[in-house]
């Protein structure tokens, strides 16, 4: 009989699969599950991470919530003929990636969320996209409990108080073994999201609040295991160069025997170590390859890569009060692969997709289908938006959203900035849809105004000039050599007006980066309200031929200079 611990809790929560397993007539200290018999209890954990609105399987048929259903009830009616049940968490990262789900608030993806039967997931980063207030709806609308330890609300004066916006913890009673769920949020969230989105929450050090959730569960439950459902990404070996400390260090940071597991996501890669590396390199994965998760300071660490493409599959077993790993499993959801003739093949066994939800699921698609699929404009060659690209260099994408949003008849700035990191997609050439805007453009933020003096923009150009990864500026319609050794700014002509240091310009910005996203300095902005993907589609439907060379780049218009060389950026 399964019941959760917390009062008020609405019981819908499935909990951690615990089967007997034989007697052993022997006196001995069990060394096995067979020789332990009733004294052994075993479960099964399944996973997934960083789904990013992938409610949909994708044209190639692969994953999607409706196959996932499918296999987590093969997987659960597997666990329950031998008495079980299973414990179903989520590593977070449920909004934010297609434009189905985006436009709709990911409704779609926390209804299916609700249909395959979730116990608990980490609040991710990308939780904080949008409005607070969408956030509580989402949080109202699943059946299951978010969790987030180390986030705090503020007071209207702007202090942090002593309440979280969410739960720190939920424990599990099966049988008569307690688990005790914790969950974290990566502290970089406060600076990968839209600064005005969080204004009045607070994120703690997760390494910190693991310890005083500890301590409360030590002084108010009495649990046989305690787990972590984190968004705070993987880095081989603790590795975690200039992100957020994650999940390795996490684990290090704990007393061993504390924590038993962490099931994580953010980093979205699947953790499969090479053996023999002393779990400091990450194995070559493949679809359909074993895989050996992480364990640090006695804590397994596990993380399913991203989208739903695969189910992870932990099954335990705990005897003599220690916990055993039997096996472990990331399991492909439709994946295609290619074979040795580079033809696709799937990779696994073919999983059909469950009726029920397929047919819930359905009119969320068939809504998006008709809002994305309207032809508003055409290019007639690519839009380099690729990441790999455009986080290094100026890229024809790039400019072209700075022109779009500098020239919106709101705005008509100078010049334009656009952080890389805002630039999700290419544009193919062809015809492009509203949903080719949205993939480009999914985070919802306003385009402002800025206003400064020759020499401020300067100033601000050298700054936000040395930025590189996501932070990497495009910069249209201005004539400027970055230093990248001094971090400052030549500009020798913005808008073909030449240049003063004592003259007014203007440019467009997004209002993620005008509050300080990404590292940028905060900045004084007329926010235009209008949202960047409405802008960009208001553009394309203004210019319905777009000329891609038009937006290429020209040689020595944005220069970075290192050690008095031009380099493409300042990495």
């Amino acid at each position: 009989m399964r019941h959760m611990l917390i009062k008020g809790l609405v019981a819908t929560a499935v909990v951690a699969a615990l089967t007997g397993c034989n007697n052993s007539d022997d006196d001995k200290v069990p060394t096995t599950c067979a020789e332990a018999g009733s004294a052994c209890t075993t479960f099964t954990v399944l996973h997934t991470n960083d789904n990013h609105g992938r409610f949909w399987q994708n044209s190639n048929g692969e994953y999607g919530m409706a196959a996932r259903k499918t296999l987590i009830d093969q997987i659960r009616n597997e666990v329950e003929s031998k008495g079980g049940e299973v414990l179903l968490l989520s590593g977070g990262d449920i909004n934010t990636g297609v434009p189905e789900s985006d436009m709709q608030n990911a409704v779609p993806d926390f209804i299916g969320m609700n249909l395959i039967g979730y116990d608990a997931m980490a609040v991710g980063n990308h939780e904080f996209d949008k409005s607070l207030n969408v956030l509580e709806m989402q949080a109202k609308l699943a059946n299951f409990p978010m969790l987030a330890a180390n986030i705090y609300i503020k007071d209207k004066d702007g202090k942090v108080t002593d309440e979280r916006l969410f739960d720190a913890y939920r424990v599990f009673d099966v049988n008569g073994l307690k688990i005790a769920v914790i969950g974290l949020t990566t502290k970089d969230t406060a600076h990968l999201v839209n600064p005005e989105n969080i204004s009045s929450i607070y994120f703690a050090d997760p390494q910190e609040e693991i310890q005083k959730t500890l301590k409360d569960i030590e002084a108010n439950e009495k649990v046989d295991l305690v787990f972590a459902t984190t968004h705070m990404g993987h880095y081989a070996d603790g590795k975690h160069g200039s992100e957020a400390p994650g999940d390795v260090l996490l684990a290090r940071s704990v007393a061993e025997g504390k924590l038993q597991a962490i099931i994580g996501g953010h980093s979205q890669n699947p953790v499969c170590m090479e053996p023999g590396t002393d779990n400091k390199t990450y194995a070559d994965f493949k679809p359909g390859n074993d895989c050996a998760p992480d364990q640090q300071n006695g804590t397994w660490i596990m993380q399913a890569h991203e989208w739903g493409k695969y189910v992870g599959r932990a099954d335990f077993e705990m005897f003599n009060g220690k916990l055993n790993l039997v096996s472990y499993d990331l399991i492909p959801i439709n994946l295609l692969v290619k074979d040795e003739n580079d033809k696709s093949v799937l990779a696994g066994t073919p999983i059909p997709e469950d009726p029920v939800v397929k047919s819930i699921l359905y009119p969320y698609q068939q809504k998006g289908q008709e809002l994305l699929d309207v032809i508003i404009s055409k290019t007639d060659g690519l839009l380099q938006g690729d990441r790999n690209v455009v986080r290094i260099q100026q890229t024809n994408l790039g400019h072209l959203l700075g022109e779009a949003y500098r020239t919106d008849d709101l705005v008509n700035a100078d010049f334009g900035v656009m952080n890389s990191g805002g630039v999700r997609d290419s544009i193919a050439a062809g015809d492009v849809s509203y949903r080719d805007v949205l993939k480009v453009q999914p985070f919802g933020n306003f385009v402002t105004k800025a206003t400064m003096t020759g020499s401020e923009v300067a100033a601000y150009l050298g700054k936000v000039g040395t930025l590189t990864g996501g932070a990497y500026a495009q910069l249209s319609n201005i004539s400027v050599t970055i230093d990248c050794d001094t971090a400052s700014a030549d500009i020798s002509d913005i808008n073909n007006l030449g240049f003063s240091p004592t003259k007014e310009y203007s440019f467009s910005v997004i209002s993620f980066s005008a509050a300080g996203g990404d590292g940028y300095p905060k900045i004084d902005v007329l926010n235009t309200q209008q949202t960047d993907a409405a802008v960009l589609r208001e553009f394309f439907e203004k210019n319905p031929m777009i000329k891609a060379a038009d937006y290429e780049p020209v040689a020595g218009k944005v220069v970075h200079l290192k050690n008095g060389v031009v380099v493409p950026n300042c990495k």
